[in-house]
C-alpha cells in the first residue's frame, strides 16, 4: 500500500510540474522558432537531407522528445551549483540540445527516480539516498560516455577532413570557402562543428575566435595542432595546403598507434569489467537460489556497511585498472 501511494505521489507531482511549465513554456515559443528556422539555414548537408525514417532515426525522435521534456522542466530553474563544471560546454561537447541548468534538471530528476525505487522496494531511508546517487552518477556517466563517442568520431573523420580542405585550397577556394565546404559536405560531429564555426562568424565572431571556441568544444589535441598552423599560416603566409598534408599525415600516424595501444590493452580492459561485475553477479545469483542466505546484507545494520565498502573498493578497483590501460598518445 505504501508503495502504491509513493508512486501515485511521485506521478502526481510530476504531472503538476509538466503542467505549470508547459503553460509557461508557450511565452517563449515564438522566439524558439525563429532561432530553429536561422539554424535550419546552415545545418550539414546530412541532416537537411529528407530520408524515409528508420529504427535510427525512431531513437533520435524518441531522444529528442525525452530532451525537450527536460527543457520544460528546467524553464525556470535556476540551476544547481554544487562543483564548478560548466555543463553548458559539456553538453556542447556530448552533442546534447540541453544547457548546463537544463542537464542539471534531469539529473535531479534521475535522483528523485532512483530514491524513490529503492526507497520503495526497500523501505528504508538510507536505501532511498542510495538510489538518489545512483541516479546522479547514471545520468554523469551518460555524460561523459556521449562526450567520449563524439570525441572519438571527431578524430576519426578529422584526417578526411584535412585531406578535404587542402584539396580544395589546391584548387583555388579560399580558406573560408573551404571550411564552409566540409561544413556543407561532411556528416556530424565535424560538419556541425565547422557549421557552428561559420554561424558564429556570421555573427560577427573573428576566425581565431571561432576557431578557439570549437577547440574548446571538441578538446582534440590534433585539432589543436591544426588550428595553430592556421592562425600562424594567416600571420607569416605560407603553402597552407603541404601544411595541412603534413598535420594529416602525423594525425593519421597518432589514430594508427591509439588503435594499436587499444588492442594491446584489451586484455586488460576486459579483465576490468569481468572482476568489476563478478560481485554483483554472484549476489544476484545466490540471492535468486537462496534469498535467506543474502538477507543479513539487507536488514542488518553491518551487512549495510559491508555492501557500501565493497561498493567503494569496487569502484576503487576499477578506477584503477582503467588508469592503467587508458594510455594516452
Amino acid at each position: 500500500m505504501r508503495a502504491l501511494i509513493a508512486l501515485l505521489v511521485m506521478v502526481g507531482g510530476f504531472l503538476i510540474c509538466y503542467a505549470i511549465i508547459h503553460a509557461q513554456q508557450q511565452k517563449e515559443k515564438q522566439l524558439v522558432e525563429k532561432l530553429e528556422n536561422f539554424s535550419h539555414l546552415h545545418q550539414p548537408a546530412r541532416q537537411r537531407r529528407q530520408t524515409p525514417q528508420t529504427r535510427s532515426q525512431a531513437k533520435a525522435q524518441l531522444r529528442e522528445h525525452a530532451f525537450a521534456f527536460v527543457r520544460r522542466l528546467a524553464q525556470n530553474w535556476q540551476g544547481i551549483h554544487l562543483k564548478k563544471v560548466d555543463y553548458d560546454l559539456k553538453m556542447q561537447q556530448a552533442g546534447w540540445p540541453l544547457l548546463g541548468k537544463e542537464f542539471q534538471m534531469g539529473l535531479l530528476v534521475l535522483a528523485v527516480i532512483g530514491a524513490v525505487l529503492l526507497g520503495v522496494m526497500l523501505l528504508q531511508p538510507v536505501w532511498a539516498l542510495v538510489g538518489a546517487a545512483s541516479g546522479v552518477l547514471l545520468g554523469l556517466m551518460l555524460m561523459n560516455l556521449a562526450i567520449a563517442r563524439r570525441q572519438k568520431a571527431f578524430a576519426n573523420q578529422l584526417g578526411d577532413m584535412l585531406t578535404m580542405t587542402s584539396n580544395a585550397l589546391r584548387a583555388g577556394f579560399s580558406f573560408m570557402q573551404a571550411v564552409e565546404m566540409v561544413a556543407r559536405e561532411m556528416d556530424d560531429p565535424i560538419g556541425g562543428e565547422f557549421a557552428e564555426v561559420m554561424r558564429e562568424m556570421r555573427l560577427g565572431a573573428s576566425l581565431e575566435k571561432a576557431l578557439a571556441a570549437m577547440t574548446q568544444r571538441v578538446q582534440s589535441k590534433d585539432f589543436e595542432l591544426v588550428v595553430t598552423a592556421v592562425l600562424i599560416q594567416r600571420q607569416v603566409g605560407g603553402n597552407l595546403a603541404q601544411i595541412l598534408d603534413t598535420i594529416s599525415e602525423t594525425v593519421e600516424e597518432r589514430i594508427r598507434m591509439r588503435r594499436e595501444i587499444k588492442s594491446l590493452t584489451a586484455q586488460g580492459r576486459a579483465s576490468g569489467v569481468v572482476l568489476a561485475a563478478i560481485p554483483p553477479g554472484l549476489a544476484v545469483i545466490l540471492y535468486t537460489i537462496n534469498p535467506d542466505y543474502l538477507q543479513p546484507l539487507l536488514t542488518e545494520d553491518l551487512g549495510h556497511i559491508a555492501i557500501a565498502g565493497a561498493i567503494v573498493m569496487e569502484i576503487i578497483g576499477f578506477y584503477v585498472i582503467n588508469r592503467i590501460v587508458n594510455i594516452e598518445v
